[in-house]
């Protein structure tokens, strides 16, 4: 072999190497550049649940591993107590109600009309006894009327004109109607009344015990006839809607990750079948990565955390189950 063709080998061998090198180099920084596969787990949320009042169980109408929807009721107190006095504060309510229509429509025609026929009678009534007075009057010198008889037509007709003038009081009062002061202390006495019942009615709502979102009951913790309180816990619930997944990437791919992104999930028992998800959450903050992340970088590195909304309409991903996450 001359010279001059192991020369061109070596040139041949040096070309090859430098474009493999290239070749690699940019797969290494296209690597480099694009989203690895994450790893996490599907969020447990657990919600702990009870009563508002302190009553003894009436039912308790889950147990554990039941599915719940919102809305559900999954407890009752007893309400021998708070029912009786929610009926008093309604009847109280309603009369207070009755008392103030009646004060602010006045006085019934009727009404009116019978204090104007009291007004006219004590009127005549008045009329005629001061006659009979003025004409005993002018018969004391020539009749012989008694000094006694006159003083009692007199008393007679001056009572008459009192009750004259209280009757036209009175008629005047049924025309006036109520006063204003009246029909505000009215008002302000059955919105007392209606805050009262207002407040049993909530007490009353408390003794229902209702699932605050789609969940699984995890455990039952107490029992038809035990005492309930605000302090004691009664159920918990684990969460399962919205149902996603916690993940994290480091600094160096957090500007590829953006809300809205599309993923896909897998698990160990349907590795080839992903689930839908949607980046919803991206961290502003760093933090170390958790013990409990199975990640190749190192332990120290910092990495900034990513929930996954997930679409699982058939409830494929248990709550705490260890997920892998791919990037579209």
């Amino acid at each position: 072999m001359n010279k001059n063709k192991l020369v061109r080998i070596v040139i041949v061998l040096m070309v090859i190497s430098g474009v493999a090198y290239a070749i690699i180099r940019k797969n290494a920084s296209d690597e480099s550049r694009g989203l690895a596969t994450t790893f996490g787990n599907v969020e447990l949320r657990q919600a702990t649940l009870a009563f508002n009042n302190s009553e003894r169980i009436a039912e308790v109408l889950v147990d554990a591993g039941d599915r719940v929807t919102k809305g559900q009721i999954l407890a009752r107190l007893e309400t021998g107590r708070i029912a009786p006095l929610l009926e008093q504060a309604e009847a109280q309510a309603e009369a207070q109600r009755q008392a103030l229509t009646r004060m602010k429509n006045g006085s019934r025609p009727e009404e009116i009309a019978l204090a104007k026929a009291n007004h006219d009678a004590a009127q005549i009534a008045a009329d005629d006894a001061n006659k009979r007075y003025e004409r005993l009057y002018s018969l004391r010198e020539t009749s012989g009327v008694s000094q006694q008889d006159l003083d009692t037509a007199r008393a007679t007709s001056l009572e008459s004109a009192a009750k004259a003038v209280a009757t036209r009081k009175n008629y005047e009062l049924a025309l006036a109607g109520p006063r204003i002061e009246d029909i505000n202390e009215a008002a302000a006495k059955l919105k007392s009344y209606e805050a009262g019942m207002a407040l049993l009615k909530k007490q009353m709502e408390d003794t229902v015990l209702v699932s605050p979102s789609d969940g699984v009951i995890r455990t039952r913790v107490m029992e038809p006839g035990e005492m309930a309180s605000p302090l004691k816990t009664v159920l918990t619930l684990a969460v399962t809607s919205p149902k996603w997944v916690r993940t994290y990437v480091s600094e160096t791919q957090l500007g590829l990750v953006k809300p809205g992104m599309k993923v896909k999930i897998f698990n160990d028992s349907f590795p080839d079948n992903g689930i839908d998800g949607t980046v919803g959450f991206i961290a502003s903050v760093a933090e170390f990565t958790p013990k409990s992340l199975q990640t190749e970088e190192l332990r120290t590195s910092l990495v900034y955390e990513v929930r996954v909304l997930l679409n699982d309409p058939e409830d494929r991903l248990r709550l705490g189950m260890p997920v892998t996450i791919k990037f579209n």
